[in-house]
């Protein structure tokens, strides 16, 4: 990502966003570690997550997040806390990728990119409570471990391929209204 254009800064923070809305600590793990060890360009008020007290912090909270994740009970209350906190990690990872934006643009789409993270969050919390109602619980710890892969997916995309992050998370949207469309045509008839 050196030397990315205005573009592909954008689509990395659009990719970076969505997955901070699966998982807030991943995401901010990876660019620290991106930052530290590829020479990820983050933004100047962003820099500290390639501290060592920040990537410890991160690695710990990731670890926790993911494990919590497959507990039934938990998960919810995790869903409950990641309502505010996804889309806050969503505008900061967001706003650390978009180095290449004049201020206060990188700050402003950063906060734009996080409340598309709530969407994210809400969406996740839904079909979380859905399994719940139809497995009991015991379909969540299957539903977390696919969050899990889609967030490194997409993080991994967002900083590789920010093109390849974009047109994966633009599929994941159309996809999901054509499934939202599909039951709600089945729910009137």
């Amino acid at each position: 990502m050196d030397g990315m254009t205005l573009a592909g800064a954008l689509a990395a923070g659009i990719a970076i966003a969505a997955a901070s809305g699966l998982r807030a600590f991943l995401p901010l793990l990876a660019l620290g570690l991106a930052g530290r060890f590829a020479g990820l360009p983050l933004s100047e008020g962003a820099r500290w997550l390639q501290s060592d007290v920040a990537l410890i912090a991160l690695g710990l909270a990731a670890l926790l997040e993911i494990a919590a994740d497959k507990i039934p009970v938990l998960d919810h209350v995790l869903d409950a806390a990641g309502t505010g906190l996804r889309p806050l990690s969503a505008a900061f990872a967001a706003y650390a990728v978009l180095v290449a934006w004049p201020e206060p643009w990188g700050i402003v789409l950063g906060l734009v990119l996080g409340g598309g993270a709530l969407a994210v969050q809400l969406a996740r919390a839904q079909a979380r409570l859905a399994s719940t109602l139809l497995t009991g619980g015991a379909g969540n710890p299957v539903l977390s471990t696919a969050e899990d892969v889609a967030t490194v997916v997409l993080v991994t995309a967002a900083l590789l391929a920010p093109l390849l992050g974009l047109i994966l998370v633009v599929a994941a949207l159309v996809a999901w209204l054509r499934r939202r469309r599909r039951l709600s045509g089945g729910q009137r008839a």
